[in-house]
C-alpha cells in the first residue's frame, strides 16, 4: 500500500479559506452504495433515522498562536528578535510544548514577552520544538492567552490569510467545552443551534467524546509504505456514560454516526477489543485500509488533503476505489475543500 494509492489532483481555488454562512448552509455530498448525492448540511435531518446518534468531540480549540518579542542584553545594549510561539501540548507545571521560531534566535532562560501581560520563559529546546514555562496559570493564563492569542489556523489557510478574530468563533463548534485543541474538529463546524434542534426532533441522539487535537493532524506522511507510518499521540476521554449511550444505541440497531475523523478515532480506540468501552488516555490509532471498524456505522467528515492519513482513513471506511469515485465527484462539482469546506455523508 503506498503513498501515491491516496493523492489526487486538486485545485488551488478549491481550498476554503472562510466557511459556509450560517454554518448548516454548506454543502452535503451523501455517499451510500454506489450513488451519490449532492445536498446541503440541514439535508441531515432527512438522511438521518430515529434511533441514529451522532458521535459529537467537545474539545474546545485554544488561540495557540502567540506573537512576542524576546529581549537580550548585551556590550552595545538591548536587542529584541520577534518570536512566533504556537502552543501545542500542556506540560506539568502549566508549562506547554511549543513550536517557536525562530528557535536559534532564542536561549534556553530567556524570557518571550506576548500582548496582555503574558510572559514565557524557555525552559528546553531539542529537534525545532521548545518548552515555554509562562508567569500565569489557571483562569488568569486562559483570560490573558485568549487576549493575546490568535486561532491556530491550518497551514494552507494562514498561507493564505492572516486569523482575525472572526475565527475565534468561525473555528469552534457550538459544543465546545474542553479547552486543549490545537486544530479544530472541522466536520463539527457545520452544525448551529437550529440544525441540533431539528435532529433531536427526528430523534437522533447526541454523545459528546473528548479529543484535543494537536498539530500534528496537519504533519505530511514521509514514507512511501503507508505501513510504515508513525502516527502523533492526541489525547481522549470517552466516559462511562458516552460509552453506555453507544453500546445502547448499537443493541437497539440504531447508527454510530461519529461526526469528524477525531471522534471516530477515537470511539474505535475504546473498542478494541470489539466492544465500546470507557477509555481515557493518548492514543495514536492509524486508520487504513484493512482496518476493522466495530463502532463506526458512517461518518459524516470534510473533504481532506491528498496523500493524508485521513484520506487513508476514510478509504479504510468506504474503500479506496469508491473513495476515488467520491473526490473526483467532489472535485467536478467545485465542492470547497478542508477545514472551513463542506461536508460529506460516508455511508459504507
Amino acid at each position: 500500500m503506498q503513498l501515491s494509492d491516496f493523492d489526487f489532483e486538486l485545485p488551488d481555488a478549491l481550498i476554503a479559506t472562510r466557511p459556509a454562512e450560517p454554518r448548516s448552509s454548506a454543502r452535503l455530498l451523501v455517499s451510500e452504495a454506489d450513488k451519490i448525492t449532492d445536498g446541503v448540511v440541514t439535508d441531515l435531518v432527512d438522511w438521518l433515522r430515529p434511533g441514529d446518534r451522532l458521535v459529537l468531540n467537545d474539545t474546545k480549540v485554544i488561540p495557540a498562536r502567540l506573537m512576542g518579542y524576546r529581549v537580550r542584553s548585551g556590550p552595545e545594549g538591548e536587542t529584541q528578535a520577534k518570536m512566533e510561539v504556537t502552543l501545542l501540548e500542556p506540560r506539568a507545571g502549566g508549562a506547554w510544548a511549543a513550536l517557536v521560531k525562530p528557535l536559534k534566535k532564542i536561549r534556553e532562560g530567556e524570557e518571550i514577552i506576548f500582548a496582555a501581560g503574558l510572559k514565557g520563559t524557555l525552559t528546553s529546546k531539542s529537534e525545532g520544538q521548545g518548552v515555554i514555562s509562562f508567569d500565569l496559570e489557571g483562569e488568569d493564563f486562559d483570560a490573558a492567552l485568549d487576549a493575546a492569542g490568535n486561532m491556530p489556523l491550518p497551514p494552507y489557510i494562514a498561507a493564505k490569510r492572516a486569523a482575525d478574530d472572526k475565527d475565534k468563533t468561525d473555528y469552534q463548534t457550538v459544543w465546545a467545552k474542553h479547552s486543549g485543541a490545537v486544530a479544530a474538529p472541522t466536520a463539527s463546524l457545520h452544525f448551529d443551534e437550529a440544525l441540533l434542534h431539528r435532529l433531536s426532533q427526528k430523534g437522533v441522539g447526541f454523545t459528546h467524546v473528548t479529543l484535543h487535537v494537536g498539530a500534528g493532524t496537519f504533519l505530511p506522511v514521509k514514507v512511501d509504505n503507508v505501513k510504515e507510518h508513525k502516527m502523533h499521540a492526541e489525547w481522549g476521554r470517552v466516559t462511562p456514560q458516552a460509552a453506555d449511550e453507544i453500546a445502547a444505541t448499537k443493541a437497539s440497531g440504531g447508527r454510530v454516526i461519529p461526526v469528524g475523523t477525531t471522534a471516530l478515532r477515537l470511539i474505535e480506540s475504546a473498542a478494541r477489543e470489539g466492544a465500546i468501552a470507557p477509555w481515557e488516555g493518548k492514543t495514536d490509532i492509524f486508520i487504513y485500509p484493512g482496518f476493522q471498524f466495530h463502532v463506526a456505522d458512517a461518518l459524516m467528515t470534510n473533504f481532506h488533503l491528498p496523500k493524508s492519513t485521513l484520506m487513508m482513513l476514510v478509504s479504510a471506511l468506504v474503500g479506496q476505489d469508491r473513495i476515488r469515485e467520491v473526490y473526483t465527484h467532489a472535485v467536478a462539482e467545485e465542492y470547497r475543500f478542508f477545514s472551513y469546506g463542506d461536508a460529506s455523508l460516508l455511508i459504507p
